[in-house]
C-alpha cells in the first residue's frame, strides 16, 4: 500500500458525454403514474422536463471546471482509493475539520460552505472560526474507488477518515457530517478520541427511549410521526440497497434516466422544497450531483453501503464534545433527550425553524453557523 498523496484533475472524455447525450436520446419512457401526485414516484413530465434540459441545455464541463477550482487528490487506504478535496485557509490558527456526504449526495453538496469555512472573515465571521476543509468522496462514491471485497461500512471509512487526516499531516482535528456522514462522522467520534476533538451533526442518529413514551410531548409525536412516515412510505430505497444493492445496479449504471429519477426524487422527498426540487435546487445543481453518480458509474457501489452497514454497525456512546442541528423536514428529528442517549457531552444544539436533509445545499449559512458555534467550544 502507497501512502502518496496524488493531485486529481477531473478531465471526462468527451466521448463519456456523447455516449450520456445517445442514451438520453433513445430512453424508453414508462407510462404516467396514475395520481397527480409524487406519492408514486417522480412524475413522468417531470422527469421528462428535466433529462430534456440535460440534453439540451445542461453544461458538465461548468460543473467539472467549478470542481476543479478547488485542491482535490487520491490517496490509498486499505486498497482503495480516496478521493477528496483539500482547501486550506489561509488563517494561521484555522481548525482541521473533515466533513463527509452520505447517499444520495456527493461532495458538490459542499460548495456553498466551503467558502465560508475556510474564510470567515470574509463570510459574516471572525478570523478564529476558519477551518482546513478536507471533504472525502466515500468508496464506491464520485471520483474514489469502489471496493472489491466486503467490509467498507461506517465503521471502516470512520476508520479510514482517521488515516487519512493523520496521512495529511493533522495530529488533531473535528469532523462533521450529515446521512452517511452523520454515522460515519459518529464512529470517528467513537473511536478516535486521542485525535478528534469533537464532531457536528446534522442528521443526528438516535432513537426514543426502548421502552416507549407512554404521553409523547407535541415535539415527541413530530419525531415519531417523522419516524412511522420514512419506514411506512420512504425507506423503500434502503431495503433495496440494504440487500441487493446489485441487482438494482445494473439498471442504474445502463440507464442515466434510472439514475436521474433515482436520486432526484429523494432530493423532492428529503428537501424543505414545498413540493417541488426546483423550489430549493436548481437543474444545473441536481444534474452535477446525479453526473457524480453517473459518470463514474457508481449506481452499484454506492448502493452497497447499505448492504454492508444495515444491522451490521455497531452503536458506540459518543463521548467527545457534540453539536446537533436537527432540521425540520430532515429523514429522522430526534430529541436532545434521546439523543443525550448516545452522545454523552451535547455542546450544542439548534432546530432551526426551516431546511431538511441536504442541509450544506439548502440553508448553508445556518450549517456553518451551527458548526462554528459547535467547535468553538473547543478551540
Amino acid at each position: 500500500m502507497s501512502n502518496d498523496i496524488r493531485p486529481f484533475t477531473i478531465n471526462i472524455p468527451q466521448a463519456e458525454l456523447d455516449d450520456l447525450d445517445q442514451r438520453l436520446a433513445i430512453t424508453r419512457w414508462p407510462d404516467r403514474e396514475t395520481p397527480d401526485d409524487w406519492s408514486q414516484g417522480i412524475p413522468l413530465s417531470y422527469t421528462q422536463e428535466i433529462c430534456q434540459y440535460w440534453r439540451t441545455t445542461y453544461d458538465w464541463r461548468r460543473c467539472e471546471n467549478m470542481l476543479n477550482e478547488y485542491p482535490q487528490f487520491l490517496t490509498e487506504i486499505d486498497g482503495v482509493d480516496i478521493h477528496f478535496l483539500h482547501v486550506r485557509s489561509s488563517e494561521p490558527n484555522a481548525l482541521a475539520l473533515i466533513i463527509t456526504h452520505g447517499w444520495p449526495g456527493s461532495v458538490l453538496e459542499f460548495m456553498k460552505v466551503i467558502g465560508p469555512l475556510i474564510d470567515p472573515v470574509s463570510h459574516g465571521g471572525k478570523a478564529e472560526d476558519a477551518f482546513h476543509v478536507v471533504a472525502p468522496s466515500l468508496p464506491g462514491f464520485g471520483f474514489s474507488g469502489k471496493p472489491t471485497t466486503p467490509g467498507w461500512g461506517v465503521e471502516k471509512i470512520g476508520d479510514a477518515w482517521a488515516q487519512l487526516m493523520a496521512r495529511l499531516g493533522y495530529d488533531s482535528y473535528v469532523a462533521q457530517g450529515g446521512d452517511w456522514g452523520a454515522m460515519i462522522t459518529r464512529m470517528i467520534g467513537a473511536h478516535d478520541e486521542g485525535h478528534c476533538r469533537a464532531i457536528h451533526l446534522n442528521m443526528v442518529t438516535a432513537r426514543p427511549p426502548l421502552a416507549g413514551l407512554a404521553n409523547p410531548t407535541p415535539r415527541e409525536q413530530d419525531a415519531l410521526d417523522g419516524l412511522k412516515h420514512y419506514q411506512d412510505w420512504d425507506s423503500g430505497y434502503s431495503k433495496q440497497q440494504g440487500t441487493r444493492p446489485q441487482t438494482l445496479g445494473y439498471a442504474l449504471v445502463d440507464s442515466p434516466v434510472g439514475q436521474a429519477a433515482w436520486i432526484i426524487e429523494k432530493f423532492w422527498s428529503w428537501m424543505d422544497c414545498d413540493g417541488h426540487p426546483e423550489n430549493v435546487l436548481s437543474k444545473d445543481e441536481l444534474l452535477d450531483n446525479v453526473m457524480l453518480y453517473w459518470l463514474p458509474a457508481t449506481g452499484a457501489s454506492s448502493g452497497r453501503i447499505y448492504w454492508q452497514s444495515f444491522g451490521k454497525a455497531s452503536n458506540p456512546k459518543v463521548n467527545v464534545p457534540t453539536g446537533g442541528s436537527v432540521f425540520p423536514k430532515d429523514i429522522f428529528r430526534p430529541t436532545r433527550e434521546w439523543a443525550e442517549e448516545v452522545f454523552a457531552n451535547i455542546v450544542y444544539w439548534n432546530e432551526p425553524d426551516s431546511g431538511g436533509h441536504f442541509a450544506a445545499m439548502e440553508k448553508p449559512g445556518v450549517l456553518v453557523t451551527d458548526i462554528r458555534k459547535t467547535f468553538a467550544t473547543i478551540r
